[in-house]
């Protein structure tokens, strides 16, 4: 027995959990998730397009940057904006299941696979996007690999506008619908990565990327 399943069968025996219980106890918690009261939320205008300038302005407060293309084949050919605007290269690692769009077409050479410690640019779709906290839900999976947002120094995320949500509650309640089980690995994006541990100094790029930049698909 590895650490891991040492650990979860201590969890199984505190919860005296075991294989003629275990369906019940999964749908006496499905049903506490299901009915669970939720706590305030701030009161926003929830129409698509006002959900879209929310998550704008709380994106550039969390120091992202943002543009906005009509369709997703534009995307390339802003990302190639943005890099020559930041001087960084137009080459970049990407989400497999970005595979698909015209990179060459736009002059970016873009690799579809995991981050590696020498890629300088990641390009991520993402599961859907929070307004109220200006935040990305990221999900893993082979074809969104966590890596790609969290080893390059710059991360780039496509954004569709109709998966910008008003609440985090709601981004959960989406995973839950759309995923069935959780993946491996959730992340939530709000800007690039810092800290405040030395001096109570901002700094960022501490522990990922020091710039994200998003790309909004309005449809």
């Amino acid at each position: 027995m590895n650490s891991r399943d040492d650990i979860l069968s201590r969890v199984r025996n505190g919860l005296q959990r075991n294989g003629s219980n275990a369906a019940v106890g999964r749908d006496e918690m499905l049903a506490s998730l299901s009915s669970r009261a939720q706590g305030p939320k701030p009161t926003f205008d929830c129409e698509p397009k006002a959900l879209l300038e929310r998550f704008r302005l709380k994106s550039e407060k969390q120091s992202s940057t943002v543009d906005i293309v009509a369709l997703e084949a534009d995307v390339p050919a802003a990302i190639n904006r943005y890099l020559t605007a930041m001087n960084l290269p137009k080459s970049a690692v990407a989400w497999p299941s970005l595979a698909a769009l015209d990179w060459a077409g736009a002059g970016l050479a873009v690799e579809a696979r995991g981050a590696r410690d020498a890629d300088l640019v990641g390009i991520t779709g993402c599961f859907c996007a929070v307004a109220e906290t200006g935040s990305l839900m990221v999900c893993s999976s082979a074809d969104t690999p966590s890596s790609v947002s969290l080893l390059p120094e710059t991360h780039i995320a496509v954004v569709p506008a109709a998966r910008i949500l008003p609440y985090m509650e709601d981004a959960w309640a989406l995973a839950r619908t759309e995923l069935g089980s959780l993946p491996r690995a959730v992340n939530f994006i709000s800007g690039p990565s810092r800290t405040g541990d030395i001096e109570l100094t901002i700094v960022l790029g501490a522990h990922g990327p020091y710039r994200v930049h998003l790309v909004i698909v309005e449809s």
